[in-house]
């Protein structure tokens, strides 16, 4: 192997190493984006899975305390105007 050719693959390998290394944080960070998603995607099959688990109970829903707080509310100001 020449001078030259020695050269050439030094310069090749020190490209090629720039090269990874600027593509490195964009790779980890679109397999780290697939993690997530896929999580993300899990928990929402599986909160849709509950969700049709508790509709099919037989417990009567009651409206919550919050919820007639806030209905009386809007029928007053409805009263006053």
């Amino acid at each position: 192997m020449t001078g030259n050719q020695a050269e050439a693959l030094i310069g090749m390998l020190v490209t090629f190493g720039l090269l990874v290394l600027m593509v490195l944080p964009s790779v980890i960070g679109i397999v780290r984006d697939r993690r997530i998603d896929r999580q993300i995607r899990e928990a929402q099959e599986q909160d849709g899975v509950e969700r049709q688990a508790q509709k099919s109970s037989s417990r009567s829903t009651v409206p919550s305390t919050a919820t007639w707080y806030a209905e009386g509310r809007r029928s007053k100001k409805l009263v006053n105007s």
